[in-house]
């Protein structure tokens, strides 16, 4: 009776306990589409970053309305033009891969992007990037960074553009 009673109670403990599902992945299909996508990125091959993507995929910078795909590669491109040299620090850069309550698939990256603006400006600053995946494809991503740096790098490379510009038009009237 007594071995009944215990079997009984350890049929009863082994059902109760649900087998719990693995939620944080260290690496994943998804983590290494993101790696990919990162290095098209850093090499300017707008076409390959652009396939990392579903074609309606949602694009949040630093702001609650999304871009599409297009003006996202369009922005990026225009942006990295302004830079002799750029990219993302891999030794302190993080990704995981997160199923969140709903299921749905999110992979979170952080890192410290550095660069060096074409009139020798340097700049690094630290971004971290929300990505959702739906069959392999990136559907939504929404990424933070201070371009407060940045965007005073840019005016200042602009400024001394312009400055030039009027300078070469000056030395044209004297003539």
């Amino acid at each position: 009776m007594k071995n009944v009673l215990l079997l009984g109670i350890l049929v009863i403990f082994l059902s109760s306990c649900e087998e719990q599902k693995q939620r944080y992945f260290a690496e994943s299909d998804e983590t290494k589409t993101l790696e990919a996508g990162i290095a098209a990125y850093e090499g300017g091959d707008w076409d390959t970053w652009k396939g990392h993507f579903a074609d309606t995929a949602k694009i949040y910078v630093n702001s609650k309305e999304p871009m599409t795909l297009d003006a996202r590669a369009k922005n990026l491109s225009e942006m990295t033009a302004a830079f002799s040299s750029y990219g993302f620090d891999k030794e302190s850069s993080y990704i995981e891969m997160v199923l969140d309550k709903e299921d749905e698939t999110w992979v979170y990256f952080w890192g410290q992007h550095n660069g060096t603006m074409t009139n020798g400006t340097e700049l690094s600053i630290p971004v971290h990037l929300a990505v959702q995946f739906d069959g392999g494809k990136i559907i939504e991503e929404h990424i933070y960074f201070d371009g407060t740096e940045m965007n005073a790098a840019m005016a200042a490379m602009q400024a001394e553009e312009e400055s030039e510009a009027e300078g070469s038009d000056d030395e044209g009237a004297d003539e």
